[in-house]
């Protein structure tokens, strides 16, 4: 089931996966789901943070419909217009994912879940439209999101964070909470365990922790 939508480095070791086979029905949603969250998600909150705004997605197909779709005419941009867009974004493409898969299902006509998973492609996709919009709103996304400066600056500020953390637990495990220190000693592998440890904080528990850790002033 859900080897189908890892990478060929999560399966390498999955007993019986047959990588020359569909997945189950359940498998083949996981990616549409998530592309519909994280594009809703994304979006969203590039348009309440003010890194991407209504006038620069102009143009974008998406963007278009939906303008189109709620009859809001580029005045002025509220909370609630911005929440009636991202409402009629995930309807729209969640429509749109049930009647393609509908009607792939129809036309393929599987009997069982083998038949299901001989097939030469996925049943559960977007129509080739919403495909071809949603790859450009990727790329919109890519270039005035992600790469946007504010983010970047964030996103180095994080790696430099963490990596002063894994080197400060590395050099002196003493530092490390008792806890982490006997599974440390237990299990014989202390960059696994400090792996761990740092991968289970919140982003306010690190930044604690580094403050404690770098910071003179700060009360440990």
């Amino acid at each position: 089931g859900i080897v189908k939508h890892e990478t060929e480095y999560d399966v390498a070791d999955a007993e019986g996966f047959e990588p020359e086979k569909r997945g189950t029905l359940e498998a083949q949603l996981a990616n549409p789901a998530d592309e519909i969250a994280y594009n809703a998600h994304d979006l969203d909150d590039g348009l309440r943070s003010g890194l991407i705004t209504p006038r620069d997605l102009r143009g974008v197909a998406w963007w278009e419909r939906l303008k189109e779709s709620i009859g809001w005419e580029e005045n002025h941009f509220t909370e609630l217009v911005r929440h009636r867009i991202i409402r009629r974004f995930i309807g729209l493409m969640v429509t749109d994912l049930v009647t393609e898969t509908a009607r792939r299902l129809e036309a393929a006509g599987p009997r069982s879940v083998e038949d299901l998973r001989n097939l030469p492609e996925n049943v559960v996709s977007f129509s080739p439209e919403t495909t071809r919009m949603n790859r450009e709103l990727k790329t919109f996304l890519y270039n005035h999101l992600y790469r946007h400066p504010r983010v970047i600056r964030m996103q180095k500020k994080a790696e430099w964070v963490i990596t002063r953390l894994f080197e400060a637990y590395i050099d002196e495990p003493a530092q490390l909470p008792l806890e982490v220190q006997r599974r440390a000693e237990e299990e014989g592998d202390l960059y696994r365990v400090v792996c761990d440890y740092i991968a289970g904080m919140t982003d306010r528990f690190a930044l604690q922790e580094y403050a404690k850790l770098f910071d003179p002033h700060e009360r440990v």
